[in-house]
């Protein structure tokens, strides 16, 4: 039987001691210059991120791709980003930040798409259109939806912080992911930023036992220590940093200073955490 995306989530981390998710999320702007020199753009991100990979594996449960960097690059940059994922080891998950968030039938051919042609294991979804957007990425055994709550963006209270019948609209949709999970097959989780302290304790208290992808502790300027309210026994963390660590050099040495920083952040986050299999 299909191992539950929990189980491998938590395996993982009690194997490597690591909660981190490395963000691969390549701005051409930001790559070193000696790849660009060398490459042409999109061979020149996958050549990046195989590096950082291969740096960052050993610190990493998880990695991240953010799909807009790749299908910014045009035709090609779907290209790069099979071939990144082709360059992941076998023990880390895959996490696909795609936000999707559209009615049935599409959300069937996205999550088809996201899970059996590219192979990933999650998927950040939004919730906006309901129930409709979410279900088909739940119903595959041992892949995870990792549905929007409070993220961690400025500009995030516009609508998740508003009332909605005595409690907060990302509290709302926290208590219908609850019960999704409980229905289908694959495994609900939430995206709460660590840059809201409140609001993950609160959510933690909501969905003891869901899995959380939190971004934010990096360039963000989120606490790790936060990160100890919703990092439970029964209810797993994912921790996320991208730019921190992509960029923590622009020259030649970029994958060991990435391998520095990953490194230092799992360290950072190690004491607030609990690490245990499933």
């Amino acid at each position: 039987m299909t191992p539950d995306f929990t189980q491998k989530l938590r395996r993982i981390q009690a194997a490597k001691q690591s909660v981190l998710c490395v963000g691969l999320d390549p701005d051409p702007h930001r790559l070193p210059k000696h790849l660009l020199d060398r490459h042409p753009l999109a061979d020149a991100v996958v050549a990046f991120n195989a590096a950082v990979i291969e740096a960052t594996a050993t610190a990493a449960c998880a990695f991240k791709l953010n799909f807009a960097f790749y299908e910014a690059l045009g035709r090609d940059g779907w290209d790069a980003l099979e071939r990144t994922v082709q360059h992941l080891p076998p023990d880390v998950v895959l996490i696909a930040d795609a936000k999707r968030g559209d009615i049935g039938n599409t959300a069937r051919f996205y999550a088809e798409a996201i899970f059996e042609q590219l192979g990933f294991d999650a998927c950040t979804v939004a919730p906006y259109m309901g129930r409709d957007a979410v279900a088909p990425f739940l119903s595959y055994r041992g892949k995870a939806a990792f549905v929007l709550a409070r993220t961690s963006n400025p500009s995030a209270a516009d609508f998740q912080e508003r009332d909605c019948e005595g409690e907060k609209l990302y509290e709302r949709v926290a208590r219908h992911v609850a019960r999704w999970n409980d229905a289908t097959p694959g495994t609900a989780g939430l995206v709460v930023g660590a840059t809201g302290p409140e609001a993950l304790a609160a959510l933690r208290a909501l969905c003891p036992a869901l899995p959380f992808l939190i971004p934010g502790i990096g360039a963000q300027g989120g606490d790790p220590s936060a990160i100890a309210a919703a990092a439970t026994e029964t209810g797993c963390v994912v921790v996320n940093s991208s730019r921190q660590i992509l960029y923590a050099s622009a020259g030649k040495d970029f994958a060991e200073a990435a391998a520095h920083q990953a490194e230092t952040s799992r360290a950072r986050l190690a004491p607030h955490v609990v690490l245990t299999p499933a």
